[in-house]
């Protein structure tokens, strides 16, 4: 009796501890994102957890784009993380904040434009 219950509670807590975390919101959008080293245009969604803030773009149902935005790190499909400042570095410009694309995506207008002809940047994301 005891080995079947410890069994069980073994069981329950493996189970919890692998559970996904809850998504707080889920919307799907078409989303165009065009820098000089990336280049997306397409239906994807963009689903809000606690924590973070995860972009995902599919083609041809296929996941072209998967993201996890973090206050302070960016979270590719690879599991490979960096800081956002690296990131806004590497894929944007080094002179936006931190938190920039977590901020654009976060919003709830149903509509948002950024554009920068300095630095050739386009973002467009139109919720549905």
């Amino acid at each position: 009796m005891i080995k079947t219950f410890t069994g069980l509670i073994f069981t329950v807590l493996f189970l919890s501890s692998c559970a996904q975390k809850q998504i707080i919101n889920s919307t799907s959008a078409t989303i165009l994102i065009k820098t000089p080293t990336m280049k997306f245009y397409d239906k994807g969604f963009i689903s809000t957890f606690e924590n973070y803030t995860q972009v995902q773009i599919y083609s041809a149902g296929k996941t072209v784009l998967d993201l996890k935005f973090y206050e302070n790190r960016v979270c590719k499909s690879t599991f490979e993380c960096e800081s956002s400042k690296e990131f806004n570095k590497k894929y944007l410009h080094s002179s936006y904040k931190e938190d920039f694309l977590k901020t654009i995506f976060d919003n709830n207008k149903k509509e948002t434009v950024f554009r920068d002809k300095e630095h050739n940047i386009l973002i467009k994301i139109k919720k549905d």
